[in-house]
This record gives structure tokens, C-alpha cells and sequence, in this order.
């Protein structure tokens, strides 16, 4: 293996492993917060946006490569949620998930 190939695949590994954890991240956070809360920021409820963030990682995982469209929106979203949505439901309960 070349070393040009072996960087192109430790990129690719360091890539999947971190997006893929950023997603997961997303999930969690969501799944722990309250329901109330959502709403309550005028946000998508609770189901919406936790359904929204499994779709798109497993989308994001099993169907596209790290650097894939696919991929790129399944990030934007997890980090739409983590952005703007995790701080203002995050405030609304007092900094604790459930």
C-alpha cells in the first residue's frame, strides 16, 4: 500500500468514525430531552426531530461514503439540531436532558 493510500484511508476512517459520532450525538441528545420542551421554543416536536435524526444517520452511514451528498445533508441536519435546536430546548429545561 502506498502512502498516498494509506493517508486517503486513515482520512476516510477518521472522517466516517467522527461524522457518524456527531450523528449518534445528535440522536442521544435528542432521545434524552424532554418533550415538553420542544414546543415549548416553538421547534418540531420531540418524535419529529428524533425521527428526522435516525433517518438521516442511518442514511448518512449505511448509504454514502464520509464525503458523500448524502452524507453532507445527514451532517447538516445533526448539526442543525445540535445549533439551534440542543441550546434553546437545552435552556428551556434548565441544562438537563429528561
Amino acid at each position: 500500500m502506498s502512502a498516498l493510500n494509506l493517508v486517503y484511508y486513515w482520512t476516510d476512517e477518521v472522517l466516517f468514525w467522527g461524522l457518524a459520532g456527531l450523528r449518534g450525538w445528535a440522536v442521544v441528545d435528542c432521545a434524552t430531552r424532554k418533550a415538553a420542551a420542544f414546543p415549548a421554543v416553538d421547534k418540531l416536536t420531540k418524535p419529529a426531530w428524533l425521527a428526522i435524526l435516525v433517518v438521516s444517520g442511518v442514511l448518512g452511514v449505511f448509504l454514502s461514503p464520509p464525503v458523500g451528498i448524502i452524507s453532507l445533508i445527514s451532517v447538516i441536519v445533526a448539526s442543525v439540531y445540535l445549533a439551534d435546536v440542543r441550546p434553546a430546548v437545552r435552556e428551556i429545561s434548565g441544562g438537563k436532558g429528561r
